[in-house]
């Protein structure tokens, strides 16, 4: 699968998956666009891109904020004249009880987590249908979004909605050969991969908790050419864990 000169854009790029998300379409062959509230990490990501070579823009991006998604789009297609890939991975928890989560609280993490999905997609998709070959759109959801632990309410609702507007963007950008799947991740650890215990692992039928490169290379699955007959989908990328049954001893 190659991305040879595929403009890539990539929201939340700063740390954890979105940057292993970045770095793997860098290392493909893709001209990659970095969005992150965090400029300073997020400028790191692209110093590390471009080391090994290859193309890497930031751009500062609140993707509450409607005028920095549009502003993200226009700065992408202006930089590169096309936008072939979205991966739509900003993102945040709030996990509180439902009795104490406030108005604010609420708001923020949908229009952080759910309607970003939306706004991002809409632009980029704008810019995408003017492709010959159309393009790819994949918005990270989570394996919350079928599973909860109690005082997840918001988290687990934005989670859903990514699943539900997922395969509606599919049907409604079909006829402009636009690709939209979501891959929901399970247990990706972030941290120091050597601190996790060995009951850590032993919950997964893969007997190992997940890394963010195991998420960007399902990126690359779900966005290249070859593939585009896949469309619509909810990928679950969590090692088994919740297809394992648990019972209490």
């Amino acid at each position: 699968m190659s991305f040879e000169n595929k403009v890539v854009i990539i929201t939340g790029a700063a740390n954890g998956i979105g940057k292993a998300v970045a770095l793997e379409y860098a290392k493909s062959g893709g001209k990659v666009v970095l969005a992150d509230i965090d400029e300073t990490k997020g400028g790191q990501t692209a110093g590390e891109i471009r080391n090994l070579g290859e193309e890497a823009h930031f751009v500062k991006t609140d993707v509450r904020n409607p005028e920095d998604i549009v502003k993200l789009i226009d700065v992408a297609q202006q930089a590169y004249s096309r936008i072939d890939i979205l991966i739509n991975n900003a993102g945040k928890g709030l996990f509180k009880s439902p009795f104490e989560v406030t108005i604010e609280e609420w708001e923020d993490i949908i229009h952080t987590n759910l309607r970003s999905v939306f706004l991002c997609s809409r632009e980029a998709a704008k810019v995408m249908k003017e492709n010959q070959y159309g393009g790819s759109i994949v918005n990270i959801a989570s394996t919350r979004a079928i599973m909860s632990e109690p005082h997840s309410e918001g988290y687990a609702a934005t989670k859903g909605g990514i699943v539900a507007l997922t395969h509606a963007l599919a049907a409604s950008l079909s006829e402009y050969k636009i690709t939209v799947n979501a891959i929901s991740p399970g247990w990706i650890e972030t941290g120091d991969y050597s601190k996790l215990r060995k009951q850590d692992h032993e919950q997964h039928f893969s007997k190992r908790v997940g890394k963010p490169d195991d998420i960007a290379r399902a990126c690359l699955y779900l966005t290249a050419k070859e593939n585009d007959f896949v469309t619509g989908i909810n990928l679950v990328v969590d090692g088994g864990m919740t297809r394992k049954m648990i019972y209490e001893e």
